[in-house]
């Protein structure tokens, strides 16, 4: 199946128009899965779907007026990763908009860990302390993207990096306190 998507990600690049309707079917389960993951983490209320999400980051990534050039499989899910965290980024954005009353508040976090999961932090101050972190590092930056905007194990995100385990382990832990650190009260 990763031929075939490399193949398909290939005859995008030619300008096959063909081969991003077939691309879809191949890589559609495991976009959703990304898509579920993050949607799971988002604070209740979120009225963006799971399937749309995958929808929308598709789109940004295929159906482009110049073809975008894929290295590989791992580099198109990398994008994929960073196309639905622009997503959720830019919906939460237009919700909080002033125009439409919304306001960013702070929000506590515990000093020893950053946020989980199922936690309500803002993710514009997440995606704000990211910034900041790719400016220092951004392998590190590039890191949290795939395991807290995905959920991808560290094992995968590794991969999707060309870095071993221990080495992303590491780098995971100084992206934690980084983070930890920009998002903690007085930062």
């Amino acid at each position: 199946m990763s031929s075939d998507v490399s193949i398909l990600l290939s005859a995008i690049q030619r300008g096959d128009s063909n081969a991003a309707e077939d691309l879809l079917p191949l890589i559609y389960n495991q976009l959703r899965e990304m898509a579920r993951t993050k949607m799971a983490q988002e604070a209740a209320g979120q009225t963006l779907q799971a399937t749309a999400l995958v929808h929308e980051a598709y789109l940004r990534l295929v159906d482009k007026p110049v073809a975008q050039e894929w290295h590989s499989r791992k580099h198109f899910f990398a994008a994929a990763a960073e196309a639905m965290r622009r997503i959720l980024i830019e919906n939460v954005r237009r919700k909080q908009a002033l125009k439409r009353g919304g306001d960013l508040n702070r929000i506590e976090l515990p000093l020893n860990d950053l946020p989980e999961a199922n936690s309500a932090v803002n993710v514009l101050q997440i995606d704000e302390a990211l910034t900041r972190l790719a400016k220092q590092d951004a392998q590190a930056a590039e890191l949290v993207k795939l395991r807290y905007f995905t959920g991808l194990p560290l094992a995968e995100a590794a991969e999707m990096l060309e870095m071993s385990e221990r080495s992303a382990r590491r780098l995971w832990a100084y992206a934690r306190s980084f983070l930890l650190e920009e998002l903690s009260p007085g930062a």
